[in-house]
């Protein structure tokens, strides 16, 4: 299996002094087929790392599971019978979840920056939730929240060695880390955080904020209340849609998160001033 980090030979160069050869430490990035009983379903890029928890993530943001016992029988498989590149995962599921899988074929891969764009069909974004986050009545202190993004980097060791991962975190609502995943990919990231915890039986995650470290997304939005996540705090911005949708499903957005400020776009009652 590839290790997340990866070291490659470089020159490196400073204007007017020359050129350097040296080494330096990149973010791995590979492929990853997720298969829903035997027929390929998605293909995304991915740090490799947490694979299982990424895919129980996906499919839990997908509508395919919800619970924990819908999800059976996570394996690596090699492609076409050819050596094992632990770039393939088989899944079984039970439940509504096989039918769900069929009408979400993806006709193409999604990369590392976009989570939702390979759907077959737009329609099929606005993802019925099975947990109703609108009714969460959780309330979380505005110094807890403005201290987030630097608890999540202090867990950000792949971070630390190449400087090109996003991460995603879920923490209690007094500051708590309770897991920390990181990725190539942002919607990858918070798939793996979601989908460790569907994997130890913790869904939905009433009660908790997802702290991320780029921006909020529409897509972000979507996996946070199909995880039952009802407040996600970002250090950058949020898009028009993802606020629209975040209204519409009852998540608190919080965006541009830094030092000890921050804006709350929906569901402001959460937070404590």
């Amino acid at each position: 299996m590839t290790k997340p980090v990866q070291r490659r030979r470089i020159q490196h160069v400073e204007v007017g002094v020359g050129v350097t050869p040296r080494h330096d430490s990149l973010a791995a990035e590979e492929p990853l087929e997720i298969r829903v009983a035997g027929a390929s379903f998605a293909v995304t890029m991915r740090t490799p790392g947490h694979d299982f928890d990424l895919v129980a993530g996906f499919l839990v943001s997908e509508g395919v599971v919800a619970r924990t016992d819908q999800l059976h029988a996570m394996r690596y498989c090699a492609p076409e019978q050819d050596e094992n590149t632990y770039n393939v995962i088989d899944v079984g599921v039970s439940g509504p979840g096989a039918l769900v899988a069929a009408s979400r074929e993806r006709h193409v891969y999604t990369s590392s920056s976009c989570g939702v764009c390979g759907l077959a069909s737009i329609d099929a974004v606005a993802t019925t939730s099975a947990f109703d986050v609108s009714a969460d009545d959780v309330r979380v202190d505005a110094t807890v929240l403005a201290a987030l993004p630097d608890r999540l980097r202090e867990q950000q060791a792949v971070f630390e060695r190449t400087g090109g991962l996003h991460a995603a975190g879920l923490f209690g609502t007094d500051g708590t880390p309770l897991v920390v995943r990181e990725d190539v990919g942002r919607h990858n990231a918070v798939d793996k955080v979601v989908g460790q915890a569907l994997r130890e039986d913790r869904l939905p995650l009433a009660g908790t904020v997802l702290q991320v470290s780029g921006r909020a997304s529409f897509e972000l939005v979507q996996k946070a209340a199909m995880a039952g996540i009802p407040v996600l705090a970002a250090v950058s911005a949020p898009s028009s849609l993802a606020v629209d949708l975040a209204e519409r499903l009852g998540v608190t957005v919080v965006g541009f998160s830094r030092g000890s400020s921050f804006n709350v776009y929906t569901r402001p009652e959460r937070v404590v001033a």
